[in-house]
């Protein structure tokens, strides 16, 4: 396993709705929060300043422990590319700043969304991301179902 595999995951999902309405649902307050979190229902607040220098916060529990991503917009191209950083707030949670890309792909009627998230130190923690990115991707995905 190479250092980058090592330190990357990379996801991705064919949603059925067109790139507008997928961007749309990926970034806009009232859509994150119905989607957002490993446990269904588990977002408690998300708020955004979606501009390049802009921040975010997303504030979550999972089977009872609360967690807080935060991190800041670095590239925004609506609707193909949105790029962000990302950490959490709680210190036993911390992994250090990671970098997520996120590429809104036209195919048709549907949009093949691709999530790279890098940066990672360790393998487990790129593996728990993983575990809760891909649920994230399944209650997005319900979104248009």
């Amino acid at each position: 396993m190479s250092v980058e595999t090592m330190s990357t995951l990379k996801i991705s999902r064919t949603i059925r709705a067109g790139r507008q309405a997928v961007w749309d649902a990926w970034t806009r307050p009232e859509h994150v929060k119905k989607w957002s979190c490993p446990a269904p229902g588990g977002v408690r607040s998300f708020e955004s300043d979606l501009r390049v220098g802009g921040a975010y916060t997303l504030a979550m529990e999972v089977e009872g422990t609360r967690y807080t991503a935060f991190g800041e917009y670095r590239e925004i191209d609506a609707p193909r590319r949105l790029v962000y950083t990302w950490d959490w707030r709680e210190e036993d949670h911390r992994v250090g700043e990671t970098l997520i890309t996120v590429v809104f792909e036209q195919q048709g009627e549907a949009t093949l969304v691709t999530l790279t998230h890098e940066g990672f130190a360790a393998a487990e923690a790129r593996d728990s991301h993983d575990q809760g990115w891909t649920a994230c991707l399944e209650h997005f995905a319900r979104l248009f179902a």
